[in-house]
């Protein structure tokens, strides 16, 4: 097999037989729709009222497009607010957070590419290090 097509198998995406995978943090969903070795494709929901922690990623950048609800998006301290078919882009060793200002839930999908994408690339920032930035 060449370099070439071994690399092109490595893109490929997990089986659809192992998704959705959904995970249930305080604040709402998390459904893994699909994944490869250098992207993953998720659907969060945020309930109203609640957010996402302040966090940043070393080795992967993040896509967002809202779907429904509104999100209140604050990326290096800097406030913006999405409606469904509005996207944003945040870069890799960005301090980031979602929130859900509304009364109906926020549906996203987030589009995660980088070299890592497990959760040991979380940095979760605490309000000391997040007032810090702003």
């Amino acid at each position: 097999m060449s370099e070439e097509q071994n690399n092109n198998q490595s893109e490929v995406a997990t089986p659809a037989e192992n998704f959705p995978v959904t995970r249930t943090p305080p604040w709402g969903t998390v459904t893994v729709l699909e994944e490869g070795s250098r992207y993953r494709i998720n659907r969060i929901e945020v309930k109203p009222g609640h957010h996402i922690s302040t966090q940043m990623h070393y080795h992967r950048s993040e896509h967002w497009i809202v779907v429904s609800g509104t999100a209140k998006v604050i990326c290096d301290g800097k406030e913006t607010l999405l409606t469904p078919k509005q996207s944003t882009y945040v870069p890799m060793n960005t301090r980031h957070r979602v929130e859900n200002p509304g009364v109906i839930p926020l549906v996203m999908i987030e589009v995660q590419n980088g070299e890592f994408l497990g959760d040991e690339d979380i940095h979760r920032l605490t309000e000391e290090e997040t007032q810090t930035a702003q």
